[in-house]
């Protein structure tokens, strides 16, 4: 009889939900977060233990679900694979994953990702941003940067076309509506363009949409800015701006200028570039 009781208490601590590593939290305040789900089902376990009723445990959620499926959720991490992985800059990949047939991702606007990775045995979790258009049908990209020491950074450098990656979400609690607003400033750094895009993608797809959107993008160099074609087609549009603002310049000011001008031709653009320099608090080209 003892034995029976050790057994089964046994059997009921397999059972019991593993509490998450801090490295499974991607801090940018998602909900439901790993924890939130970790104490959802641990209290259902607990629950269940007191009545002993393993059926009360069968509301609990997969982790993970290999199969391929357009159908996001917040709490269940879903396969997709990836068909394309583009290096657009020494550290920097967009990444293109498929979605079954030409089913859409359903994210609004802005709306974000959260990424799961295995590295050396841990896992982790980060989020990420898709800037395909919200009508993007087939597909959804993700633009990731990569830095020496990341864990999550080893984990996609190590992806090749065919891997699969595991995705939930969607998350993010702003949804952008077409007129409310008369004008837009975007601000962003590096990837923080990310949000920016499927948003000012939104609006000059919208015929109907009229809102003035300025975006100043932050960068290094320029060589080192993101998606100079889309700003470029962007701002064709009568209401768009974008203005890029550098930290370095690696050749001389009138060499990146000659640049910018020479993009322009081919593209015809409202864009500005303006070299932040140290000893200035303001500075416009």
């Amino acid at each position: 009889m003892a034995e029976s009781e050790e057994e089964d208490a046994e059997a009921w601590l397999r059972l019991k939900p593993v509490e998450p590593l801090p490295s499974q939290c991607c801090g940018s305040g998602c909900s439901p977060c790993v924890f939130d789900l970790y104490y959802r089902d641990l209290e259902r376990w607990e629950t269940a233990r007191a009545r002993n009723d393993r059926s009360l445990l069968s509301g609990k959620q997969p982790p993970e679900s290999q199969g391929c499926s357009a159908k996001l959720s917040p709490e269940t991490f879903l396969a997709f694979h990836i068909s394309t992985m583009e290096k657009v800059t020494k550290d920097t990949y967009l990444v293109r994953f498929t979605l079954p047939g030409n089913s859409r991702l359903g994210l609004h606007p802005g709306q974000h990702l959260i990424l799961r990775g295995v590295v050396d045995g841990l896992e982790i979790q980060r989020a990420y941003t898709p800037i395909s258009p919200v009508t993007a049908e087939g597909y959804f990209d993700i633009l990731i940067k990569c830095y020496q020491t990341g864990l999550m950074s080893r984990y996609v450098e190590s992806w090749r076309t065919g891997d699969t990656a595991f995705w939930r979400g969607p998350f993010g609690s702003f949804s952008y509506e077409p007129k409310k607003h008369g004008e837009l400033l975007m601000l962003a750094a590096g990837t923080g363009l990310a949000p920016m895009v499927p948003i000012l993608q939104s609006i000059t797809d919208n015929e109907d949409d009229e809102t003035f959107v300025t975006l100043v993008g932050c960068f290094k160099t320029f060589e080192g800015i993101y998606l100079k074609t889309f700003f470029q087609e962007q701002a064709r549009f009568w209401n768009v701006r974008t203005f890029f603002v550098l930290s370095q310049l690696q050749n001389s000011y009138c060499q990146t200028q000659r640049a910018v001008s020479s993009l322009a031709q081919s593209h015809p653009m409202s864009c500005s570039l303006c070299p932040h320099r140290p000893n200035s608090h303001h500075s416009m080209a």
